[in-house]
Formats: C-alpha cells, sequence, structure tokens
C-alpha cells in the first residue's frame, strides 16, 4: 500500500499497483457511519494472475482501523516469491481520517522490508525503517515540514463523500493528498472520470466512480529513478471506487496501472460490508 524503492522482481509492479490512495478528506461524521469491509483482491498483469491480497476495514462515528494482507501467486512464483502486510489505525476527528498508527512489512526474495510511524494530528512523531535508505547525493532531501500534514498510505485509500446526497458521484473524485510512507513524501491527485458498474463474485454489485489518479513526488526520491518517472509521467492509472453499505466512504474496488509490460490490474472478487456490532463500536 505504499511506494517502495525500487527493488529486482516484485516490489516495482506492487509498487505501482498501490498507487491507488485518492484522498483523506472526510465531510464531518455522522452518527451511523459504523460498519466493516472484508475484501479480498486479484492482482494480474497483462491479464496473468501475479498475486492476490485482503483487505479488512472498520469504521465507526469516531474511529477506523485498516489491515491488508497479500502474497505473490501463479507464474509470478516462479520468478519471484513476496508477502506483505500493511494497517493503519486512528480516529475521526474534525471531520477527518486522522491516523495515529501505521506499520507495512513486505517480504520479497528474503528481503524484508518494514516501516513503522506513529502520528499526532497529520505530523509525523515517530518513524523507523529498515532498512534505511540509501545515502545517496541525487535524492530530493526529506526535512521535517514534509513530515507534517500528511497521512499514511492505507488511510488515503479512505474517501468519504461529504453531504447528504448520493454517495456515488463525481464529488468523490476532485482530491489530492499529502501522503508519506516512511521513506518517500508524495501527493496523490484524483479528477473524475466517468460512472461505471462492478459484479464483484460475492458481495457488491453496482455502479463506482471512476477517478484518474495523478503521482507527484515531493521529497526522498531519486528523481531519475526508472520507476519514478514512469510514475510521475503515468496519465492512464485509474481507482474504481465503491461504497462501503452504511457509510459515506469509498474504497478502491479496481486499480488500473499501465506497465511497461501490460495492464496492471487489482480487482476485487470479494466485497462484502456489514453492520459493526454494539460491542465492536464501542472498543
Amino acid at each position: 500500500m505504499r511506494v517502495m524503492p525500487p527493488r529486482p522482481g516484485l516490489l516495482p509492479l506492487l509498487a505501482g499497483l498501490a498507487l491507488f490512495a485518492c484522498s483523506g478528506t472526510l465531510a464531518k461524521a455522522q452518527k451511523g457511519d459504523a460498519a466493516k469491509l472484508e475484501a479480498r483482491y486479484v492482482a494480474t498483469l497483462a491479464g496473468i494472475s501475479i498475486g492476490r491480497g485482503a483487505w479488512v476495514v472498520e469504521i465507526t462515528d469516531d474511529q477506523f482501523t485498516a489491515a491488508a494482507s497479500g502474497t505473490t501467486a501463479g507464474v509470478m512464483r516462479v520468478f519471484s516469491s513476496g508477502k506483505g502486510t500493511s494497517a493503519a489505525r486512528g480516529s475521526i476527528t474534525g471531520g477527518r481520517f486522522v491516523p495515529n498508527a501505521y506499520a507495512s512489512n513486505v517480504t520479497a526474495d528474503k528481503r524484508a522490508d518494514d516501516v513503522r510511524m506513529a502520528m499526532v494530528g497529520g505530523a509525523i512523531k515517530e518513524a523507523s525503517v529498515n532498512p534505511p535508505p540509501i545515502p545517496d547525493p541525487d535524492r530530493v532531501p526529506l526535512t521535517e515540514a514534509h513530515r507534517r500534514g500528511v497521512i499514511d498510505p492505507m488511510t488515503a485509500s479512505l474517501v468519504r463523500v461529504p453531504g447528504t446526497g448520493d454517495v456515488l458521484g463525481p464529488e468523490a473524485c476532485g482530491r489530492s493528498a499529502s501522503i508519506f510512507d516512511g521513506r518517500i513524501r508524495y501527493d496523490l491527485r484524483s479528477e473524475f472520470k466517468r460512472m461505471d458498474k462492478v459484479k464483484a463474485e460475492t458481495g457488491y454489485q453496482g455502479p463506482v466512480v471512476v477517478c484518474a489518479v495523478y503521482f507527484d513526488p515531493i521529497a526522498g526520491h531519486i528523481p531519475d529513478r526508472t520507476a519514478i518517472k514512469f510514475l510521475s509521467e503515468q496519465r492512464d492509472m485509474e481507482v474504481w471506487l465503491a461504497p462501503i453499505a452504511g457509510t459515506r466512504v469509498l474504497v478502491p474496488f479496481r486499480m488500473e496501472v499501465p506497465t511497461p509490460v501490460g495492464q496492471g490490474v487489482l480487482q476485487a472478487t470479494e466485497f462484502i460490508t456489514s453492520p459493526l456490532s454494539t460491542a465492536a463500536k464501542s472498543q
């Protein structure tokens, strides 16, 4: 769920597919926004299965948690093995998702990448990154200013539509998110593209909002790196947003990222929402 430094094997592709986050901006939280999403996804490249994952999101009136896991699958296992987890939690305060903790661990070809961050009011207070970034004179320096006014990649994937009208519409797009993943500070911008329809094998079927997504690196990156240049120049990345029933929150149902070797797609096969129990709301 974040931009990884370019490495051999699966990671550069996963980095591209992960760029679906749209915005952490919210309307004022409404009573009754309490639901749980359980979703499963498959990743394909040029139509060939390369990975699968699961995502669980819980939203109450004033808190949220989100956790995802994934692994390589299909033909990709012949060339590279990888697995990863990512999670975030926080509060819904002053009309915004406000994360207070984020963690991500990715292992590929027996090499692990671990990031942990503690946040207060949109500022990174503590962060550990292992292994640390390799010093490079071409790397754009990260400053303390880059660690303020940001959200993590997982929180950025939750989009709450303001107002009381139809949650599915152009208002879900046209946003910008300032994101810090522990290594790179970047912006993701989205623009309304069209409406479409989807049908999961299990769970949701109905309309979705399709947004174009643009990646703008800010700091912590090396501008001449192939992956950074490729993603920055992309104008055909898309995220398809579907609703978490019982809330005004939308999350990615499908993502499309063109790559030099074919279209990369992350698609939900299961997308099931249910109301949270009274006990879950009070925790």
